[in-house]
């Protein structure tokens, strides 16, 4: 009986590495969608309340340059999460024509804590290892994204 010879390979650390890397990626995905789902949010929304969060006061202008949308998008999408209740526009001081964004809820307690949790849990896990491994896989990380950026 003729056996065909073996030619699969071993993994390498490389492939070990970005498969890791992958399976980080789907899991924070299926975070993401599984917290947007539950507070009916569209992707754009979510993304759009956390950078509105992250930066307190930001103009449409700001939101609609981060997401890489028009100005009647921004303006639509800032209608709905003012109806939703999670952000609020007040009018400049100092020039009436424009709006400051900012975040109500509270993105820390449930239910909007969802929108960070995985990144939280993430965080956690960072935090308790060695900070010396911990710079050197960030900064592992960072040449791998800037090689595959490029």
């Amino acid at each position: 009986m003729h056996s065909s010879p073996d030619t699969s390979l071993p993994p390498s650390p490389g492939s070990e590495l970005g498969r890791a890397l992958l399976s980080y990626g789907e899991a924070r995905r299926v975070a993401a969608a599984e917290a947007r789902r539950e507070l009916s949010l569209n992707e754009l929304d979510a993304r759009a309340l956390l950078f509105v969060a992250e930066n307190p006061g930001a103009r449409p202008t700001h939101v609609r340059d981060h997401l890489g949308i028009t100005s009647a998008g921004v303006t639509t999408l800032i209608d709905r999460l003012v109806q939703r209740g999670a952000v609020r526009r007040d009018l400049d001081d100092e020039d009436r024509r424009v709006n400051h964004i900012t975040a109500i809820v509270d993105l820390d307690t449930p239910p909007w804590s969802q929108l960070r949790a995985f990144d939280t849990a993430v965080e956690e896990a960072i935090s308790a290892l060695d900070p010396d491994e911990a710079r050197r896989v960030a900064k592992l990380l960072a040449h791998i994204t800037a090689h595959a950026s490029s």
